[in-house]
């Protein structure tokens, strides 16, 4: 069991999110279903990079034993935990070794856990440890494990649709008109979108300035809000999406992320073809008046959205609207609760100086006396600098930090709390002389 006390490392975070990698798309279907197996199977034949590891290869019952994790204690189950037998010998002895890979040879379709059974019928010891990714690493040196040859180089780019509201979101960018910015000069600016594939509903979109992941994870956070959590959300293989962040805060979720292939932007089809709606029936309307600021530009494209987009019939769906389709389909949405806000928070780890303060992004906060030379965790909203931010420490979190206020210092009393505390320190004489607070009377 993890100390709480103890800090939580990048490597965990790295090893955590490639295990959620691997059992995320599975994590909607029911464990007596079929083709769980199959699918399990078919991510254990795949080779793998996994961090920290030589190995390319995970077992079946490794990747099952993950999933349940997940279900059991979410995220943070799947962090690595030290070995409890870390510093003892566990190796095969010759002999073994030798009689597991002649069986292996002679039967290749043998799996490793038939494998290990028939060794032990053939004489080896009950007493014999034999575990599953130990045999399967010898056999891999000795090339016994090599993969069957695929069947066919033909894509498979067959029509997909989902049945149900939020069982896959797509999301995208496009570039959007100029705007100017507290009326200086104008400034590109881009549509951040995301697109429900059962209906075709646009659970939010929003100009924005950047396309980085500062601007995406605001509009996933809005788009949540108004229509639940999606299970699948369906991106591309840019840096916002390819962020650290935003994979923490769909496993958090329980959002399973699915990235694109490169170079293979057929998938992305009922994206790109809202985009081009969008450029046919909403940007050449744009008056001068929805030019004028970001937010007025914001305001027009979300009238646009539900008072025309969403109430036309759509082809792909059987001539109905997106709303209707959205109100037919909406039974068992997951809706987000009142902790969805500090799921999207970013975290920076800060050693708190002598002065009792950590910088972040440009500005200066002060935080907690007792706080002093520790390492502390910043949780704060990348949107809006120099507001108020979180201070984790010891799973206890400190709120309301706010900016220093180095004026206000000036007149703040300094106290030894360690003589003020000891009854038996005599307090020190003042000597004599003008005083910082005498100033005021001056």
């Amino acid at each position: 069991m993890r100390d709480p006390r103890e800090p939580i490392t990048q490597d965990e975070d790295a090893v955590a999110l490639f295990r959620y990698g691997l059992i995320a798309d599975l994590l909607h279907l029911k464990p007596e279903e079929r083709q769980l197996s199959a699918r399990l199977r078919e991510k254990a034949e795949r080779e793998h990079t996994i961090p920290g590891r030589r190995n390319r290869r995970i077992a079946v019952e490794t990747l099952r034993d993950w999933l349940q994790a997940y279900r059991r204690g979410g995220f943070e189950a799947l962090r690595p935990k030290p070995r409890r037998d870390r510093g003892t010998l566990r190796v095969v002895d010759q002999a073994t070794a030798d009689l597991l890979c002649t069986i292996k040879e002679k039967q290749p379709e043998l799996t490793v856990a038939m494998v290990i059974e028939q060794a032990r019928t053939q004489g080896i010891s009950s007493d014999t440890a034999l575990a599953v990714s130990t045999v399967h690493r010898l056999l891999s040196r000795h090339g016994l494990m090599q993969r069957k040859a695929e069947l066919g180089t033909t894509n498979d780019r067959r029509r997909f649709s989902f049945e149900r509201a939020n069982q896959l979101w797509m999301s995208d960018v496009m570039y959007g008109p100029a705007v100017p910015t507290d009326g200086r000069r104008k400034h590109r600016t881009y549509l951040v979108a995301f697109l429900d594939d059962a209906t075709r509903v646009v659970p939010f979109a929003a100009f924005g300035f950047s396309e980085n992941v500062s601007s995406f994870l605001p509009v996933f956070e809005q788009a949540i809000r108004r229509r639940g959590i999606p299970e699948r959300l369906y991106v591309d293989n840019g840096s916002a999406y390819r962020s650290h962040h935003l994979a923490l805060v769909c496993a958090k979720l329980g959002v399973t992320l699915i990235h694109a292939r490169p170079y293979q932007p057929q998938g992305k089809g009922k994206q790109e073809r809202w985009f081009r709606t969008v450029r046919m029936q909403l940007l050449p309307r744009l008056t001068p008046t929805d030019l004028d600021s970001l937010a007025a530009l914001n305001r027009r494209l979300w009238a646009w959205i539900e008072g025309e987009y969403h109430q036309t019939p759509h082809r792909g769906i059987g001539d109905q609207t997106p709303f209707d389709r959205w109100a037919s389909s909406v039974d068992g949405i997951h809706l987000a609760g009142p902790e969805l806000a500090d799921m999207f928070l970013f975290e920076q780890k800060r050693r708190v100086q002598k002065d009792r303060t950590v910088s972040l992004l440009g500005v200066v906060y002060e935080v907690d006396a007792s706080l002093v030379g520790e390492t502390v965790t910043l949780r704060y909203d990348p949107a809006r600098p120099g507001s108020a931010i979180g201070v984790v420490f010891k799973n206890h979190t400190f709120t309301g930090v706010k900016p220093v206020d180095v004026y206000a210092n000036c007149f703040v009393r300094r106290d030894h709390a360690s003589k003020l505390l000891d009854p038996s320190v005599p307090p020190k004489t003042p000597r004599p002389g003008l005083r910082l607070r005498d100033l005021e009377d001056l």
